[in-house]
């Protein structure tokens, strides 16, 4: 029988002082922390077979092994199960079990030792997200594919979420260092929390609040300061209406049969899953913001989750004239998705 968690609910309030969301975020992530350390036995489940369409560098080619990563993370052992087809697995379905797969994928093969999110908060698929790290590591190669690494090589993620985790895959795949934007206070101090209890991640990533969600590299970045490429997962509902919606094709494709009133399984507040406009606005607003600025990232990259939005994007991007733009294809399962990248010709500078 599996063990009743309390839910935590966080405070709604927006009189609060900087402070008090310190002190609240602290409590949350200190009881988080001591939760996780008890464990539960289970059977211990087998491999998975090799996934398909990831980057040839994706830890995660090979699919989950699963003793391995009970190993690591003992409490995922109570979320083990087998599909009709005889694969060992988890209910993705179910937010707990999303949740305890991420720490121990990244506790596992990332030497992330602490690492939860707040309730609600978007928890994002790990070997999606890493084959987005590799593929911009690929485009700071070249063509000859010599990959920079160390914290000369400087990163910037915009909304970098409660999870912070292109920093964390960043970091642990090629040793960058990271400036991650946050526009929600809640996640914004949980990440920074995140950062002080994982020894390997201090000193390699800075969280910095932006202050006014209708920009995005406005008001953030330090006058001088050059980033290697910038990174973003852009909201890409337009409402929450179409937020909802999307929760439940993605019930309906992982077969629960569940329409009505869906739970997130991956989580996700309302700025990170939708904005006035949608990906596409966001986009346009962020490549309308890099023209003003074309010297502060070697490369501007950001996902982008709907094929129809790459028209409209292509056409900005021709109209601030970038010159160079690519559209990097993306699977992962049932999930299809792209990198969209533009430069300038003045480029920025970086060590390798």
């Amino acid at each position: 029988m599996r063990s009743r968690t309390r839910a935590v609910i966080l405070p709604e309030s927006a009189t609060m002082t900087s402070g008090a969301w310190r002190v609240c975020i602290r409590r949350l992530f200190a009881r988080s922390s001591a939760r996780l350390k008890r464990t539960t036995k289970s059977r211990l489940p087998k491999p998975t077979a090799e996934k398909s369409g990831l980057h040839p560098r994706n830890r995660h080619r090979l699919g989950y092994d699963f003793p391995a990563l009970i190993r690591s993370s003992p409490e995922l052992a109570r979320f083990g199960r087998r599909n009709p087809a005889g694969t060992d697995t988890i209910d993705f379905a179910d937010p707990a079990a999303v949740t305890a797969l991420n720490r121990a994928l990244l506790k596992h093969h990332y030497g992330i030792e602490q690492w939860d999110i707040p309730p609600g908060y978007l928890c994002p698929p790990i070997p999606g997200r890493a084959d987005y790290i590799h593929r911009v590591a690929d485009l700071l190669g070249g063509a000859g594919l010599v990959i920079p690494s160390g914290p000369a090589v400087r990163l910037l993620d915009i909304g970098a979420g409660a999870n912070c985790v292109y920093p964390i895959l960043g970091v642990a795949e090629y040793g960058w260092s990271f400036v991650g934007t946050e526009s929600d206070p809640v996640a914004a101090a949980w990440a920074e929390n995140l950062i002080a209890a994982n020894p390997v991640l201090t000193g390699r990533v800075e969280i910095r609040r932006q202050e006014s969600p209708a920009h995005v590299f406005e008001s953030i970045v330090k006058p001088g300061e050059r980033f290697a490429a910038s990174i973003c997962n852009p909201p890409f509902h337009a409402s929450a209406q179409e937020a909802a919606a999307g929760t439940r094709r993605k019930l309906r494709n992982l077969g629960t049969g569940k329409t009505a009133a869906p739970v997130l399984n991956f989580g996700g507040r309302s700025t990170e899953l939708w904005c006035e406009g949608g990906e596409p606005a966001f986009v346009r607003r962020m490549i309308a913001e890099s023209a003003e600025r074309p010297e502060l990232c070697g490369w501007f990259t950001t996902l982008v989750s709907k094929r129809e939005s790459l028209p409209s994007i292509h056409q900005a991007l021709k109209a601030v004239r970038a010159d160079e733009v690519r559209t990097l294809e993306l699977a992962q399962g049932q999930k299809k998705s792209r990198i969209v990248a533009w430069r300038f010709k003045r480029r920025v500078m970086f060590a390798a």
